[in-house]
């Protein structure tokens, strides 16, 4: 597969989900972990990406390895202390949905970003499990503002890594401070914002100083909020059988959008690029796990 320009960097956790269904006797290990999985997604879009990451010298990490190599992600897999690869237990109910618990190892040494990177995306357990967290909200920092750099983010709250909802709270709003884009589901706004809609908990996040704000509503769609616009569309009708990187899917079909054509502003481009992350994201839906679309499957979906 031939690859788009305009690098993407995401840096943050590869993991194993330790998937167990209802009535399960037993468990199924997946390699994922939101970054992993963002990172896949672009690789199926063709776009250049690049995935950060740590995992252990064990049985997880081999499977993390392999299904990344099988796949094709270029990976920078750095130093880290702690030696093990972070597990993450998905509980499915019967509509398909999965809640998580999380043993975790997050601890790199260092964070390379190549040269041609022109977005920079990362999130979910790597900007609050420390100390690998400090680390790359530094690097959010340090980039944030540079010339033909894109700093994006998904909050992807994990409670079960922080039950502080305060301290949860206040490292989104710094996240939020040094990034460009943040994007979050209506899940995680409730969870860190319980007394605002959506929409006001994304303005909060706003006045933080990102020019654009998404938030992902599940069955209901998606919605983007800038400081002129608030734009919402309908997800498509789909059979689920389970919402497992639905999230991450529709994340890394926004930093293709953003990668190929900046930020987007005005309602017309929100509502097309909102559109084709929830077409994505509901493709996802209909398989098991994190199984993101490829570039030809998005586009015969679109029409």
């Amino acid at each position: 597969m031939s690859e788009v320009p305009g690098r993407v960097t995401v840096i943050g956790e590869s993991l194993v989900d330790l998937i167990w269904r209802p009535g399960a006797e037993h468990v199924v290990p997946v390699p994922g972990g939101s970054p992993a999985n963002v990172a896949v997604g672009l690789h199926r879009l063709g776009r250049a990406a690049t995935l950060v990451t740590v995992w252990g010298d064990d049985p997880p990490g081999e499977l993390v390895r392999a299904h990344l190599e099988a796949i094709g992600v270029d990976v920078r897999r750095v130093a880290a202390d702690a030696g093990r690869t972070t597990l993450a237990v998905a509980y499915l109910d019967g509509a398909g949905s999965a809640t998580y618990d999380f043993l975790t190892a997050w601890d790199p040494r260092e964070l390379p970003v190549p040269e041609d990177t022109a977005v920079l995306h990362t999130g979910s357990l790597a900007t609050v499990v420390e100390p690998g967290a400090s680390r790359v909200v530094k690097l959010c920092r340090e980039l944030h503002g540079t010339a033909g750099m894109t700093v994006v983010t998904d909050l992807n709250v994990r409670p079960a890594v922080q039950p502080d909802r305060e301290a949860y709270r206040e490292a989104c709003l710094r996240l939020a401070g040094v990034a460009d884009v943040v994007k979050a589901s209506d899940d995680d706004l409730d969870w860190l914002f319980p007394a605002l809609k959506p929409a006001e908990a994304a303005r909060v996040l706003l006045a933080e100083g990102p020019r654009l704000v998404v938030v992902t509503l599940g069955a209901e769609g998606a919605l983007a909020v800038t400081s002129a616009e608030e734009v919402r569309v309908p997800a498509p009708r789909t059979e689920v059988a389970d919402t497992i990187g639905a999230g991450d899917t529709f994340q890394a079909a926004l930093l293709d959008a953003i990668a190929a054509h900046g930020v987007p502003h005005d309602p017309a481009e929100l509502a097309a690029v909102l559109t084709r992350c929830t077409t994505a994201a509901a493709i996802n839906c209909t398989r098991v796990g994190a199984d993101p679309p490829t570039l030809a499957e998005l586009t015969a979906a679109l029409g």
